[in-house]
């Protein structure tokens, strides 16, 4: 009987605990996701904050050498990280999380896509092919893609397949429990007009009824001279907003330059996790966002 405790003993010690999937998110939303539906299965890692424009992200070497080690990949695709992401796979060089290979998860691949355009023209701005990139603003899309996302993670790793269900049962009750309070609490905001910085809260507007009646920036990804802003500050004499809405990460001055001559709020929202305080998962993130939008709209004169 002791030999054979024994040899279980070091059985054990040879073959160690299973191994944590390694998690390269490229956005903080879906690295919260992931803790959510991985717990201690999973080692995540977030190459991005709510406090950078996610456009614009250079491949250092420091993301290389995550993304040379990952498991899987979860990215939000749509082109967000075209300017970064294929650079890390050219150098990363790693064939689990090649785009096409299970190790590489496209979020926007799971939602009903807002904005996809007729017609692609590089006069238009910066526009994407697949529609409309943010999908992470409306709380309804994180539901949509947490259960295939929890399916890809026991795909990756089916000795844990049944803990990342469970964890994805448990987050889509509490989800859905958070969707009727958020949902009650934003009822004042149905068509509450709102002038945005940049379009990237369209699928927020859809979801809670905002109505976006002007945007700072004359095309996506163009800052916005004075003189386009005076010619917003004109239009909105004649369909007033409520209040300037801007992302986390933006400059804040043409949002101030024009809320400060017709006497509306700014409103700055976190975007995502880690964008203000109280976001420091997805629950949090939507409780700030719609608290502000409350605020603001209830402060405008």
């Amino acid at each position: 009987m002791i030999l054979r405790s024994t040899i279980a003993a070091l059985a054990a010690l040879v073959s160690g605990p299973a191994l944590a999937l390694d998690i390269f998110a490229t956005v903080p939303e879906w690295g919260a996701l992931a803790h959510e539906l991985g717990g201690d299965d999973v080692k995540v890692y977030t190459a991005t904050t709510a406090l950078q424009n996610v456009h614009h992200i250079q491949a250092r070497p420091s993301l290389i050498a995550k993304y040379r080690q990952a498991d899987l990949v979860i990215a939000t695709g749509a082109d967000l990280e075209s300017g970064w992401l294929p650079a890390l796979a050219q150098k990363g060089n790693n064939p689990r999380v090649q785009p096409g290979a299970p190790g590489f998860f496209e979020a926007f691949r799971h939602v009903k896509m807002l904005e996809v355009p007729e017609v692609l023209d590089r006069s238009m701005g910066d526009v994407h092919p697949y529609g409309n990139p943010h999908i992470q603003t409306a709380a309804p899309n994180i539901l949509a893609i947490a259960g295939p996302l929890a399916e890809r993670l026991a795909q990756l790793d089916p000795e844990h397949a049944a803990g990342y269900r469970a964890r994805a049962a448990e987050f889509e009750q509490k989800w859905r429990a958070a969707l009727v309070r958020w949902e009650a609490q934003a009822k004042p905001l149905m068509g509450v007009p709102v002038v945005s910085t940049h379009r990237d809260s369209s699928y927020l507007y859809a979801w809670l009824g905002l109505k976006e009646v002007a945007t700072l920036e004359p095309k996506p990804g163009i800052p916005p001279s004075v003189g386009h802003l005076e010619k917003v500050l004109e239009g909105l004499k004649k369909q007033p907003a409520r209040m300037v809405l801007r992302a986390a990460y933006q400059d804040d001055k043409p949002a101030q330059w024009l809320a400060e001559r017709i006497q509306i709020p700014v409103v700055e929202l976190p975007f995502s996790v880690g964008g203000a305080k109280g976001t420091d998962d997805l629950f949090g993130y939507f409780d700030v966002t719609i608290e502000r939008l409350l605020q603001g709209a209830g402060g405008a004169k």
